[in-house]
């Protein structure tokens, strides 16, 4: 499933001292009433559910099994360890069945015990993240179980194959995802209101996966109704597809910067040196960016490192969204952001650079009731022009950015090109 990414903490004195040891407290305001109230209603369903429902051995011994599955996945995928930031499984396959066989009580509780399971044996997170994502998880289940219930009188018709109760089930897991990610994408967005919508719900690859984790869970469905044995078939394949998945998952994070998503130094070099290889193979033109933060230490020295991060969490937010699919975005260290622009000559160049300027520097960051604005200085060259290799460009590029600099910042500087020695 997923989780909430870090929002900023205040430095004020107290208030930080307090946060490092309560992070909670350290969000954003709207952020810790949205978490807070997603939890407390999660705690209201379970004491209002579990008060009306009876507890039969039959249930329980099924809600024991599909977690002892639960169990046995994460206990199988713990040596591969846990990707930063947000990350996707498949414990779907075992909470999905929970939500459609079980009375929509046992929903609430079966994230619980996987998320401590995750918490204690795979990776231990901040606690508000796992409390929130159990809650999220919980609601989300609930309401499916509710209305597969609702519409299906014998839930365990599901097993007997007929077409009715199949489609039911497959509508109750599409509910479960899109509140799952739903819930999850309104924390994401309060946490970083400058983060886009589409980039907090759905890309193509969450989809293909939620598709997969729902046609698990109504298959592990079906198969718990005919026969709890039948756990023991299912068990296998979804641990290799678990393993596959984190797997993906941590060889992506092995080229991505964990603060802000992009690609970091060496992933960028290794993707901008075969650009370059192939623009002098075709004769394309190609540009690259050198893009500084201007007096980014201040920022650290007066509001804390942590809004010193979400700035740059901006920054890379705003560079993905300007820039094209295909273009070499990354982070270079520190407050410095490389990009190259494949297909870019100079006046092409130079207008990317100048939109990304101006979207920047109207970006404001919230920070101890004020709002941070900042700039950046750009340094450009050209493939051919100031260099023909990445090592010349980044040197020509860095000599433009150390001009912007000395112009007085906030600016795009373009390498003079010496005129040809005459013989």
């Amino acid at each position: 499933m997923a989780a909430t990414g870090h929002a900023s903490i205040n430095s004020r004195d107290g208030v930080s001292t307090l946060a490092g040891r309560w992070p909670l407290l350290g969000q954003r305001r709207p952020l810790v009433v949205y978490l807070c109230a997603i939890v407390g209603l999660d705690l209201i369903a379970m004491v209002g559910l579990g008060a009306s429902t009876s507890l039969r051995w039959r249930d329980l011994l099924m809600f024991c099994a599909l977690m002892g599955c639960g169990a046995v996945c994460i206990e199988a995928t713990r040596r591969l360890g846990m990707p930063s930031g947000v990350a996707r499984d498949l414990l779907s396959a075992w909470w999905l069945p929970v939500a459609l066989l079980l009375p929509p009580v046992y929903a609430l509780f079966s994230p619980i015990v996987l998320q401590i399971l995750l918490q204690v044996r795979v990776k231990a997170t901040v606690l508000y993240r796992r409390v929130f994502s159990s809650a999220a998880i919980g609601l989300a289940g609930c309401t499916a179980s509710l209305a597969f219930h609702h519409v299906v009188d014998d839930p365990w018709s599901l097993s007997q194959g007929g077409g009715g109760p199949i489609f039911y089930a497959v509508g109750a897991a599409a509910l479960f995802a899109l509140l799952n990610i739903f819930l999850i994408a309104i924390a994401a967005h309060t946490a970083d209101p400058e983060t886009p919508w589409r980039e907090v719900l759905w890309n193509k690859e969450s989809l293909l996966l939620d598709i997969v984790e729902l046609c698990l869970g109504v298959t592990v469905s079906i198969g718990c109704g005919v026969n709890l044995v039948l756990l023991l078939l299912a068990l296998p394949p979804v641990v290799l597809l678990q393993r596959s998945l984190l797997h993906a998952q941590l060889q992506a994070a092995a080229r991505t910067d964990a603060k802000t998503g992009l690609l970091n130094a060496a992933a960028w070099q290794r993707e901008a040196d075969t650009e370059i290889v192939r623009s002098r193979r075709t004769g394309d033109t190609l540009a690259l960016l050198i893009i500084d933060i201007d007096h980014f230490k201040r920022v650290n020295d007066a509001h804390g490192h942590l809004v010193g991060d979400q700035v740059l969490v901006g920054v890379a937010a705003t560079l993905r969204n300007q820039l094209r699919d295909y273009d070499v975005v990354g982070r270079f260290g520190g407050e410095e952001f490389v990009v190259l622009l494949p297909g870019a000559d100079s006046h092409e160049a130079r207008r990317v650079a100048e939109r990304l300027r101006t979207r920047i520097g109207h970006m404001a960051i919230p920070a101890d009731d004020a709002l941070i604005r900042i700039t950046i200085s750009v340094g450009v060259a050209l493939i051919g022009v100031h260099g023909d290799d990445l090592i010349e460009l980044l040197a020509a590029a860095d000599l433009a950015l150390y001009r912007a600099k000395e112009l007085g910042r906030d600016r795009v500087c373009v390498p003079a090109v010496q005129p040809p020695r005459q013989l």
